[in-house]
């Protein structure tokens, strides 16, 4: 499958966690920026996806009239997109008017991404949101009224934020039956508000949030797909399992990422720096890579362990990191399992060369590697590569 990201790093404000290619203040630069968007478009002529989705930033701080330039955009570079398999928007609260809600169904839009984060109006200001539980409630009921499948965010392990403040916030959605929620743990990165301010994620009551939500969520019927992804049967995000089916994907924008023909890239994270590159006819392409060998099956294994139901383990996986899949078995943060008659049962890898090709299995994150998942990574691939 191949996917298309389209990064809109517009905001009212910047969220004090938010480590992403964003700017406040910076909406006369629209118009020049979907132009240079459709200019990079261009230079991927026989691109073609089957998945869309707008991210940011916050793309529903572009007006209605900008939304739909972008949209006329897309159609006539991809064609209908109401014939795509899922097209997605990121969208805040307080910025998801009804008018844009009718402008998505329009466009071919199937599904919206609300960033709810918390329900509590302190913690609401901590981390520099703008919007309250009723502008929530519009949006999110706008959006269910049009047919919308419809995802919201929330965050863990917030400075000042309780067990019961996250039970609380997560009660309450699960009373609007949401087709799917992401849960995040905050992960304080380099440069953002809460990295200035010195804050230090207690993780031992951020894993207790997370397990009690996880619990609740399969109690509701809700499939635990990815560590941070649940989802009832049938609207799980195939745009982003495509991400961790290591698939093909083009991203446009300031600081999108792509993965095409087995390079990685990063294009630059700067404004000015991304629209300039762009209108001078350059690639704006500001770090790429094609991992091999060792590397490249390395992250092939981060990304499937992201999803709970694992994945295959290779000969060639087997050769390069048996012994590391051993010993993380051993201190209980994978399982080991061999794929049977309809069924699967834990094994012990075996050592011998042609034991791999007789047995097929499978490897995946145990309960106690979900809460420890960084940890689990970081022996497949260099830390600096899991949350980029």
């Amino acid at each position: 499958m191949s996917g298309l990201y389209v990064h809109l790093p517009f905001c009212s404000i910047k969220c004090a966690y938010c480590g992403f290619a964003a700017f406040s203040g910076q909406g006369r630069s629209v118009p020049r920026y979907l132009g240079a968007l459709e200019r990079e478009a261009g230079f991927f002529p026989e691109f073609q996806p089957r998945t869309l989705y707008l991210g940011g930033g916050t793309p529903t701080e572009l007006k209605t009239e900008e939304l739909a330039a972008l949209f006329e955009i897309l159609s006539r570079r991809y064609g209908d997109l109401h014939a795509l398999q899922e097209a997605s928007v990121e969208a805040n609260p307080e910025s998801l008017a009804l008018d844009k809600l009718e402008l998505f169904k329009r466009s071919g839009v199937s599904r919206v991404s609300l960033g709810l984060q918390v329900s509590q109006e302190r913690l609401l200001k901590t981390i520099g949101r703008r919007h309250c539980w009723e502008d929530f409630l519009a949006a999110f009921r706008g959006g269910m009224e049009r047919g919308f499948s419809m995802n919201v965010d929330l965050m863990l392990g917030l400075p000042g934020q309780g067990t019961a403040d996250a039970m609380e916030t997560l009660e309450r959605v699960l009373d609007l039956e949401p087709h799917h929620l992401s849960l995040y743990s905050l992960y304080v990165e380099d440069k953002t508000l809460f990295s200035k301010r010195g804050v230090v994620v207690d993780e031992d009551l951020a894993r207790e949030m997370l397990s009690a939500s996880m619990d609740r969520l399969l109690r509701a019927g809700y499939l635990h797909y990815e560590i941070s992804n649940f989802a009832r049967p049938g609207h799980e995000s195939l745009h982003n399992l495509n991400y961790w089916e290591d698939g093909r994907y083009l991203g446009l924008g300031c600081g999108a990422a792509g993965h095409l023909d087995g390079e990685r890239y990063q294009n630059e994270d700067r404004l000015e720096r991304y629209l300039s590159r762009v209108e001078s006819g350059e690639r704006p392409v500001a770090f790429r890579e094609t991992l091999t060998g060792r590397r490249k099956l390395g992250e092939t294994m981060m990304l499937g362990l992201r999803k709970t139901a694992g994945l295959a383990v290779t000969s060639e996986m087997e050769r390069e990191f048996g012994g590391t899949i051993r010993n993380l078995a051993a201190l209980g943060l994978l399982s080991v399992e061999e794929d049977g008659e309809g069924h699967m049962r834990p094994t012990h890898l075996p050592t011998g060369r042609g034991a791999a090709a007789r047995r097929r299995r499978r490897i995946r994150l145990s309960r106690e590697g979900l809460f420890l998942g960084n940890a689990v990574f970081r022996e497949f691939v260099e830390p600096e590569e899991i949350h980029s």
